[in-house]
């Protein structure tokens, strides 16, 4: 008899659990904010909730809202909740959590809460930079560099699905060095800060920033030049990139140039990049990369160089042009040869007749 009033009561204490936990069994799911956290208002976000399992049911919670948002996901695991204009109304922390869509009495844990924050219009954006910029290979080193136009704030670096901690500047700039880099922190960057004293005051944030990896098991393409040789100016150039893997988006790089991507997809493994009329400006140094389309942040290593030498026509006069110059300069010093013998003529003529009257 006891022992069936144990179980009872066993049973009793679990159903008040599992009431408790609202028959939360699957585990919290990731939540995300593209392209940043911190958005200009009138700015475009997505809020981005995966779950473990295929079609189910996500909720958007808002907090201080009662009603969350509901989106079905019959195939794939992400749901994605879209603010195509942000208004201050729309800051605040965000959880989801999800559920079968056959099974309404079964549901997942919230997930960890993300914030969104509203820009401040009166708060100028900063600058992003990288340090090296243009990419760097895996195991490298990387500062990137923010820089405002106010002393004494704190600055915060934005980078979707990573939080990084705020750093407080006495200056216009902070640093944010990653010493170590791996495969995750190839992404989009962007900056923000906000004030000391009004740290709910933030700016909007910077343009943003690529940080692209380079993965050493990505095999090196090779470049090439057509025509090779010193190219005259006005001719019509292509430079070919070959890689050994297909589906991938190929870029080409030119030394001291900060925005080097001119980018093609080509259908195989090669593509080419076309300079219908060559200037001098177009002389320089060239490589190229690629990246895979489904991992846009991870890169090959760039190809050995080549060099585009550009004719310089001033210093390289045509043959015919210099026998033309040569003749010129001869004929004008038989005239001056002339000239000068027809004047010593003259002379000597009118000087005759006085000789021969002395005589």
């Amino acid at each position: 008899m006891a022992s069936d009033l144990t179980i009872l009561l066993l049973g009793c204490w679990l159903a008040g659990q599992n009431g408790a936990l609202g028959g939360r069994e699957y585990p919290k799911p990731p939540i995300w904010v593209s392209p940043s956290r911190v958005v200009a208002l009138g700015g475009n976000i997505t809020i981005r909730c995966k779950g473990r399992y295929g079609s189910m049911k996500f909720f958007l919670h808002k907090a201080g809202h009662p009603n969350p948002q509901v989106q079905l996901v019959p195939d794939g695991t992400v749901a994605e909740f879209s603010i195509p204009s942000v208004g201050r109304e729309n800051g605040g922390n965000y959880t989801c959590d999800y559920r079968p869509i056959t099974a309404q009495n079964r549901s997942s844990f919230l997930s960890e809460p993300v914030k969104i924050i509203v820009g401040e219009p009166s708060y100028p954006k900063p600058n992003i930079s990288l340090s090296p910029s243009g990419g760097v290979s895996l195991g490298g080193a990387v500062t990137v560099r923010c820089r405002g136009q106010r002393r004494g704030v704190w600055f915060v670096l934005n980078k979707e699905r990573r939080h990084f901690k705020p750093v407080d500047s006495n200056g216009f700039g902070a640093v944010f060095p990653i010493s170590k880099v791996h495969w995750e922190h190839g992404g989009s960057y962007s900056c923000s800060y906000h004030s000391r004293s009004e740290p709910f005051a933030v700016s909007y944030p910077s343009d943003p920033v690529e940080l692209v990896v380079r993965d050493p098991s990505f095999p090196r393409p090779s470049i090439s030049l057509s025509p090779t040789g010193v190219i005259a100016p006005g001719a019509n150039v292509t430079i070919w990139c070959q890689g050994q893997r297909r589906d991938v988006r190929f870029f080409l790089h030119k030394a001291g140039d900060l925005n080097p991507q001119r980018h093609m997809d080509p259908a195989g493994e090669r593509a080419e990049f076309r300079i219908p009329t060559v200037g001098r400006q177009h002389a320089g140094s060239y490589s190229c990369s690629y990246q895979n389309r489904s991992e846009p942040f991870l890169s090959s290593e760039p190809s050995d160089p080549v060099q585009l030498v550009v004719a310089d026509g001033s210093e390289s006069p045509a043959p015919t042009s210099g026998i033309i110059a040569g003749v010129s300069a001869a004929a004008a010093i038989l005239l001056l040869l002339l000239v000068a013998f027809i004047c010593f003529r003259k002379t000597r003529a009118s000087e005759c007749p006085a000789q021969r009257g002395k005589g």
